[in-house]
């Protein structure tokens, strides 16, 4: 908003003008003509002085500083991203059992200001899925085969589209806690998924964990089924786990 002074000029001036007129003679002996007086002009009026001051601009509004705001670069071999699924033997007697699968080979960053922590963005989030390990190289192998086709697939994405939750102040070592929603790519499928996610400030670093529930067939995919062997259920819990460096 700009605010400006007016400018006031003022002009005044007054002329005065005064004269004698000469007086008549007797008839017979014309007398000298008397002198006309002067005519004196009254001195012009000054102009008051215009005022020089220049209009002033009020000061912006002060922009949020991002002179304290870090990316942290997800360090692969310290961050870990896993897979949960419940699994049935049916030659053992129906017994039941939880798969787990992990792999180190996570990329992305995060950028975050401890001083407005309500303005930190993630970029997209890749793991290659191909190197998931669990405790059967069997299971490994059918999955980069058959299933997820991770040998073909192999990198699984998620790309934030909104974070949700996160405070307008935050001090090293507390923990935020906030659902990070966006779009997850799997194979040749993709679907919204939101994630709750907890992370903190520690020595530098930015450690986190976040996790998400999901169904196989949501990415176009049937859970496996080994007649007369295993089958698997639909459902999936995966999880992040996360260290982060400038």
């Amino acid at each position: 908003m700009q605010t400006r002074l007016p400018i006031a000029g003022l002009l005044a001036g007054t002329l005065l003008l005064a004269g004698c007129a000469g007086a008549a003679a007797p008839a017979a002996t014309p007398a000298p003509t008397a002198a006309a007086k002067p005519t004196t002009a009254a001195p012009a009026a000054t102009a008051a002085p215009a005022n020089t001051t220049a209009a002033t601009t009020a000061p912006a509004a002060p922009k949020p500083s991002t002179a304290g705001a870090k990316v942290y670069k997800i360090v692969k071999g310290e961050s870990k991203a896993s897979y949960t699924v419940d699994e049935i033997f049916i030659n053992r007697g129906n017994v039941l059992n939880t798969a787990v699968g992990a792999t180190t080979l996570i990329s992305g960053e995060i950028t975050l200001d401890a001083a407005n922590p309500a303005a930190a963005s993630v970029s997209e989030i890749t793991v290659d899925i191909s190197a998931f390990k669990s405790d059967s190289d069997q299971r490994d192998g059918r999955i980069r085969r058959e299933f997820l086709e991770s040998t073909k697939f192999p990198l699984a994405s998620f790309k934030p589209t909104q974070i949700t939750g996160l405070p307008s102040t935050y001090k090293e070592g507390d923990t935020l806690t906030f659902k990070m929603t966006g779009e997850m790519k799997v194979k040749q499928g993709s679907k919204a998924v939101t994630w709750d996610v907890s992370a903190r400030l520690e020595g530098g670093k930015l450690i986190g964990k976040a996790t998400a529930a999901f169904k196989m067939t949501d990415f176009g995919f049937t859970p496996p089924d080994i007649a007369g062997v295993l089958k698997a259920n639909d459902d999936v819990k995966a999880t992040f786990e996360f260290v982060a460096v400038p």
